[in-house]
């Protein structure tokens, strides 16, 4: 039986339209689809300028967790709303052919507040806003959210706006576009402005193929360079930055121009080049190196506020560079290790024998074994784990993977349903809940375990500056009240961390995946709410 693949959508009706034009075009080449709505962070916060909210992939979170959850198949984007790093696991399957990727002005009324100095424009995109305000200095810029017909009625009944601006492809596809309208040709619009892309697992080879299909090859490099060009100036939805790359048909070059703003467009860097295609491959990077050497990194610098405004955060984990740059610029943060991990000599005669069963519930576990035994060494017939990271290094090191699943409890539960199973080698650390064994246990399932590592506190006085600390595991909480109070925010990577911080925080947070970055996008979205479709 031929599968149907799941395509994972936002519930906005211009989001709806470009999923249904994907899965047209995957049943035209004779596959079977079906949507499958979701709703966004974007979507559902709308009193707040998108750039305030600090979320990196407001409008593709939600469809992501979807996706890593097995729920869908594939998600359909507009692509300048996608992150230029994908999460783990996730790849850009296909690019369509671009729609119209040029800005348009809806007026309220005429033409005639050019020309008057206190003209009154609307926009949610920090990008327009910017460019506006260097064109039109004297003007103000309003803030205007939600999908693209509420915004339309916002602009209809409003008593104060001359117009709004809008993304022409979006009021297109949906046939709402204005005889009127302006086209905004001196706007130089955002990365991927008019294109749509589709994501896919990158282990499902059967969508993947599917979608390989549907790619427009010019669209996916052009797209491609501008998304660079913003991936290498560090910029996001807070920072004004707009990138175009087309092909000349006459010439057969591609023609790229670039622009960051400051947020009150006082000021503006802007770059233009071309390069053969095929000869393209350091066209991004050129104009980034000039934006850069032209003092970008210093104008985005002066945007960031003063310092003392920060919200401030502990991690009691290292990050690393990276991991820390997915946080907002609003928010800053500090980490240590408050956890030292020894790995145990294990005797050989653990695995003397071949294991019908074997339970891993972090990825020090599997460190701790490969400390003492080769993969050669280890014979287990079904391994069972938490977290697909944990999953994704023992299929690497070790072999294949029978179950994984979100925490401890829920992985015993499996466990326990499985009729065969009788007994199971656990590899644990000398501090650990007893949530897993014991409801193991308790269903009659015999459970030894094996003391694979050793768990030391190593805790850090923090200062009262900081008004949240993220943690990884219960043995963190435990080393960080050690020495700490507990007048702090806990944002938990997990449930299970989740359940010890309740014990001893008045204000837990839990991130939707049991990963780091999670808990960041976490981190993001509550300093967010406490602050007062872009298409």
């Amino acid at each position: 039986m031929q599968k149907i693949i799941r395509i994972g959508t936002r519930d906005s009706q211009l989001a709806l339209w470009q999923a249904n034009k994907v899965r047209k075009e995957l049943e035209g080449l004779g596959y079977e689809a079906v949507l499958v709505p979701i709703k966004s962070t974007g979507d559902i916060v709308l009193d707040k300028p998108l750039y305030e909210l600090g979320i990196t992939g407001i409008f593709t979170k939600n469809l992501d967790i979807a996706m890593l959850n097995g729920d869908i198949d594939i998600a359909v984007h507009s692509l300048k709303d996608v992150p230029t790093a994908l999460p783990e696991g996730i790849v850009q399957a296909a690019v369509l052919k671009r729609a119209n990727y040029t800005d348009i002005l809806v007026l309220k009324d005429t033409e005639e507040f050019f020309g008057q100095p206190n003209g009154v424009i609307a926009t949610g995109s920090l990008r327009r806003k910017a460019q506006w305000l260097n064109r039109y200095p004297t003007h103000s810029v309003e803030d205007l959210r939600g999908n693209v017909n509420t915004r339309l009625e916002k602009l209809r009944t409003s008593e104060t706006w001359n117009g709004a601006v809008f993304a022409a492809a979006g009021l297109e596809r949906l046939g709402l576009r204005d005889k009127s309208a302006i086209p905004l040709t001196w706007m130089i619009p955002a990365p991927a402005q008019g294109a749509i892309m589709i994501a896919a697992l990158e282990n499902d080879t059967y969508v993947i193929d599917a979608c390989e299909q549907l790619n427009h090859h010019e669209t996916k490099v052009c797209v491609g360079i501008e998304r660079e060009f913003l991936r290498l100036l560090e910029g996001g939805c807070t920072a004004p930055i707009g990138a175009l790359a087309y092909v000349d048909d006459k010439t057969g070059e591609i023609n790229f121009k670039g622009i960051l703003l400051k947020r009150d467009g006082s000021k503006k860097i802007t770059v233009t080049k071309t390069a053969k295609i095929g000869s393209h491959k350091f066209l991004a990077k050129d104009c980034a190196d000039y934006v850069i050497n032209r003092g970008g990194k210093e104008l985005m610098q002066e945007d960031e506020g003063n310092d003392d405004s920060i919200a401030k955060v502990y991690s009691t984990k290292k990050l690393s560079e990276l991991q820390k740059e997915n946080l907002s610029s609003a928010i800053g943060i500090e980490d240590s290790d408050f956890i030292k991990i020894r790995f145990n000599r294990i005797s050989p005669k653990v695995v003397k024998h071949s294991h019908e069963n074997v339970a891993i519930t972090s990825q020090n576990g599997v460190e701790a074994i490969l400390n003492s035994f080769t993969k050669e060494e280890l014979d287990f017939k079904n391994i069972y784990c938490v977290g697909r990271r944990t999953k994704k290094l023992i299929e690497k090191r070790i072999g294949k993977v029978t179950h994984v699943a979100k925490n401890a409890l829920k992985l015993a539960e499996y466990i326990s349903k499985q009729t065969d199973v009788k007994e199971i080698t656990y590899f644990c650390s000398d501090v650990r809940l007893d949530v897993f064994p014991t409801y193991l246990q308790a269903h009659e399932i015999v459970v030894n375990e094996v003391e694979a590592y050793k768990t030391m506190l190593s805790p850090v006085k923090i200062s009262d500056e900081f008004s949240g600390v993220l943690f990884y595991s219960p043995s963190g909480i435990n080393s960080y009240l050690e020495v700490n109070s507990k007048d702090k925010t806990a944002f938990c990577i997990g449930e299970t961390t989740a359940v010890e911080a309740r014990k001893h925080f008045e204000n837990v947070q839990v991130a939707n995946l049991p990963s780091v970055d999670s808990v960041l996008e976490l981190v993001n979205s509550h300093y967010a709410g406490e602050e007062t479709s872009s298409n």
